[in-house]
């Protein structure tokens, strides 16, 4: 639950700066570049952390390193996308779909006790799947659903 700090924080301190600079608080540019910064960070740490994020993916998936930078560059640029009204919507849809199919991958690590910072076997298990991710993932469907599709 680390991660959705960087997005509430970026989300209150542009409300914050929207507020006093446009005089009224923009609830679409800020909840949108809250997901857009948590997910430029998000990409960048599949190039930091590349070795754990593919002992995420499972076997029968080929080609893992190929993926895991694959899936960073799709989060940078949708990081990008979410902050462009033109294609906004479409890409809060496309992220929408790429956060569920990714899940699949946060199972695989979850039952494997995939640690991704360190690359090996002493992740938090099952515990941080039920306790944190799902939440998690939850919380980012429903928050790009709502600023990306939504209020646009």
């Amino acid at each position: 639950m680390k991660l959705l700090t960087i997005l509430f924080v970026t989300f209150v301190l542009a409300l914050i700066g929207t507020k006093i600079f446009q005089g009224d608080w923009n609830f679409l540019f800020s909840g949108n570049l809250g997901m857009a910064v948590f997910l430029v960070f998000v990409g960048f740490s599949h190039f930091k952390f590349q070795k754990g994020m593919a002992m995420m993916i499972p076997d029968f998936i080929p080609a893992k390193m190929f993926w895991v930078y694959v899936t960073g560059v799709i989060e940078i640029a949708a990081g990008i996308g979410l902050m462009i009204p033109s294609v906004r919507e479409l890409t809060a849809v496309l992220l929408i779909i790429f956060y569920v199919l990714v899940f699949i991958a946060n199972i695989n690590s979850s039952k494997r006790n995939i640690n991704i910072f360190k690359a090996d076997f002493t992740g938090p298990g099952m515990d941080y799947l039920y306790k944190e991710r799902i939440p998690m993932q939850i919380i980012l469907i429903v928050w790009t659903w709502y600023f990306g599709i939504y209020l646009n």
